[in-house]
């Protein structure tokens, strides 16, 4: 008696025509999302305010304006991607600050001041290296800090930032004694043109996103980052130190911080020690709207440079057309949803495939 086989049920599916296919593979893709966003909005306010929004020096004014935040963002990109966050970025930038100015405090002009007080006309570049040095160094010892507890404490990253970031901003209150101190001396680093009609903090902050975009996405070290926010358990087995790796994430995040701190120093002329309280929530939310994904594993430097543009020019197109900024908030907050919810899709896909 031989098996009668059932026969097979014909395959109704329709084909995924080449120019669908094509279109979908740009909706998963979390950078074209995000430029296409904001695109969009771009489009929307030049259509509204055709004589203000699309001028030049707009644009130039815009990014001198996103150029810290930038600094920021591109280092909290390597922290969230490996799956964690950074909440201590105020204390990276206003320790950077009050480093930098007790580092020029402490060189001598001879006339009975110190670097610090000397005009913008009367700074000389070593003044700004020491300052520079100064505020690295704050940097650094915060990511310092913010990896040993994670790596090797295994304290949580929310928890283990959250301590640093209420740490360091007391300390830098006892440092200056809760008095900020201004300065001239970094002057011509904060509204200098080293290029004609081009503010100094475009070009520095453009050079900060190219070095992360050769090293998260040509080096070795950004395919280890990767690895790890996706499955830290078997980038250990393949052979990667887990522990060391995350520390010099949460160096380079710390240390963009305290950079960042320097150039805040330079455009503002004073530290801010109750300023920046919400620098770590805006890095993370351009971060997110870049495409990285919160979960690890994701992520794109050129996509945090868009997101860093999204809430700016949000905010900027609504003071123009004479809408209350305000609303950037929550227009920034849907768009941060929707960005969030494409995350899911994405992840949900590739654990389907």
């Amino acid at each position: 008696m031989t098996a009668q086989t059932k026969p097979t049920e014909p395959d109704t599916q329709e084909p995924v025509t080449p120019r669908v296919s094509f279109v979908w593979a740009l909706v998963r893709n979390p950078t074209m999302v995000t430029f296409g966003v904001l695109l969009l909005i771009i489009a929307a306010f030049s259509i509204m305010a055709p004589d203000t929004f699309t001028q030049r020096s707009n644009f130039v004014q815009l990014a001198q304006n996103v150029a810290i935040l930038t600094v920021v963002s591109v280092g909290t990109t390597f922290v969230v991607i490996t799956a964690g966050v950074d909440l201590s970025i105020p204390s990276g930038i206003v320790l950077g600050e009050v480093f930098a100015v007790h580092a020029l405090q402490l060189i001598n002009t001879g006339d009975g001041t110190t670097a610090a007080d000397v005009a913008a006309d009367q700074t000389k570049g070593w003044y700004m290296l020491v300052a520079l040095a100064g505020a690295l160094l704050a940097g650094l010892l915060i990511g310092t800090i913010n990896g040993l507890v994670v790596a090797y404490l295994k304290v949580p990253p929310l928890l283990a930032t959250l301590g640093t970031l209420g740490a360091g901003l007391g300390f830098a209150l006892i440092l200056q004694n809760g008095v900020n101190t201004a300065t001239y001396a970094l002057d011509p680093v904060g509204h200098g043109s080293w290029i004609p009609g081009i503010p100094n903090l475009i070009p520095i902050a453009l050079l900060v996103v190219a070095a992360g975009f050769v090293l998260l996405h040509m080096a070795v070290f950004g395919r280890h980052t990767f690895a790890i926010g996706s499955n830290p358990e078997a980038a250990s087995r393949a052979g990667i130190n887990v522990k060391r790796h995350l520390l010099k994430v949460y160096i380079i995040g710390g240390t963009a911080a305290g950079f960042a701190g320097f150039l805040s120093l330079a455009y503002f002329s004073t530290t801010s020690i109750g300023g920046h309280s919400t620098d770590n929530l805006q890095a993370i939310t351009a971060v997110a709207l870049g495409g990285t994904s919160l979960f690890g594993g994701v992520g794109s430097i050129i996509g945090t440079l868009i997101g860093v543009w999204i809430p700016a020019v949000l905010k900027n197109g609504f003071v123009i057309t004479g809408v209350q900024p305000y609303w950037q908030d929550v227009a920034v907050g849907l768009v941060l949803i929707v960005a969030v919810w494409f995350d899911q899709l994405r992840r949900r896909s590739r654990d389907r495939g």
